[in-house]
C-alpha cells in the first residue's frame, strides 16, 4: 500500500523538488501552498494532490489538514513552508519580526498540532521540518530568520521526545544555501546604510564556492532519507557547505568558530 506525505510551502523549491521525488517513488502526496490556483505542474502528476494552504492562517491550517486526513491516511508530514527575513535588528519593524515567526515557528506548530492525536492513535508517523545551517550556526545580518531555525532546532528535539512513546519520529533536515529563486520569492532583506559592508562580505563569501552548494533535488534526496530510513535520529546535515561548515564548528568549538568566521568576513586571516 502506497504511504502517503503532507509537504507544505510546495509551490517551488525544495518543496517542489519534494513532491516530485516522493511522487516518483510512488508515495501519494499532498502538496499544499497558498495560492495552488497558480500551480501548473504539480496538478498534472497523478498522484499529487494539491491542496490551499497557508501556515499564518489557523482556521485554514485546521480545515485542510482534516480534510485531508478524511480521504488520506498520512505517514510523514513535511513541514517545509518559511521565508527569510534579512537585515540588522534596528531595522526591522515589530510586524517583520512577527511574521517571519508567525510563518517558520508558529506554522509549524499549528501543522504539526492537528497532526498529532492523528499520529498518536495510529502510533506512528513523522515530522520533518525544514531547518537551516542557520539554525545551527548563526550568520550575520539574520538574527530574525536564525532565531526562528534556532527555535524550530530546539522544538524538534524536544518534540522528540514527547512523541516517542506512541512511535512518532520528528526529524530536521538542515540545508546550507540551496541554488533556487529563494532570493527572489521567499526572501525579505531590509538594507541599512551602517551594515552594507557586512552585508557584501558574508553573501561574498556564503557564495565563494558554488560548487559546494546544493540543488533543491540534492536536498529533497535527505528528505527522502529522513522519511524512510530507521534511525532514530533527529538532524541530518544537507549539503556539503553545511557539511562542512558545521563539521567546523564541532572540531574548533563554537567560541573559536565565532571568531574565525568573523575575522574571514571583516578580511583579516582567521
Amino acid at each position: 500500500m502506497s504511504k502517503t506525505i503532507l509537504i507544505t510551502g510546495a509551490s517551488s523549491g525544495l518543496g517542489k523538488a519534494t513532491a516530485k521525488l516522493f511522487a516518483a517513488q510512488g508515495w501519494n502526496v499532498l502538496a499544499t501552498m497558498r495560492n495552488p490556483d497558480k500551480e501548473a505542474e504539480l496538478t498534472q502528476i497523478a498522484n499529487v494532490t494539491v491542496l490551499p494552504l497557508d501556515v499564518t492562517n489557523a482556521a485554514q491550517v485546521s480545515e485542510t489538514i482534516q480534510q485531508a486526513l478524511t480521504t488520506h491516511d498520512v505517514d510523514v508530514v513535511f513541514n517545509n513552508a518559511g521565508y527569510g527575513l534579512m537585515g540588522p535588528l534596528e531595522a526591522l519593524s515589530d510586524e517583520k519580526i512577527q511574521r517571519q515567526f508567525d510563518t517558520n515557528v508558529f506554522g509549524v506548530m499549528r501543522v504539526a498540532r492537528e497532526f498529532i492525536p492523528f499520529f498518536k492513535k495510529k502510533r506512528s508517523g513523522r515530522f520533518i521540518t525544514t531547518t537551516s545551517l542557520a539554525g545551527l550556526i548563526s550568520m550575520p545580518l539574520n538574527s530574525a530568520y536564525n532565531a526562528t531555525k534556532w527555535a524550530l532546532e530546539g522544538w524538534s528535539e524536544a518534540m522528540a521526545y514527547d512523541l516517542a512513546a506512541w512511535g512518532i519520529q520528528v526529524k530536521t533536515v538542515a540545508p546550507g544555501v540551496i541554488l533556487t529563486d529563494f532570493g527572489l520569492r521567499s526572501m525579505d532583506a531590509v538594507a541599512h546604510p551602517d551594515y552594507e559592508q557586512l552585508g557584501k562580505d558574508f553573501i561574498a563569501f556564503m557564495m565563494a564556492d558554488t560548487s559546494k552548494l546544493s540543488q533543491p533535488e540534492q536536498i529533497a534526496q535527505v528528505v527522502y532519507e529522513a522519511a524512510t530510513d530507521d534511525k532514530n535520529q533527529v538532524r541530518y546535515i544537507a549539503g556539503k557547505d553545511a557539511e562542512e561548515m558545521y563539521a567546523a564548528r564541532l572540531v574548533q568549538g563554537n567560541e573559536h568558530f565565532r571568531i574565525a568566521l568573523a575575522g574571514k568576513l571583516s578580511g583579516r586571516a582567521a
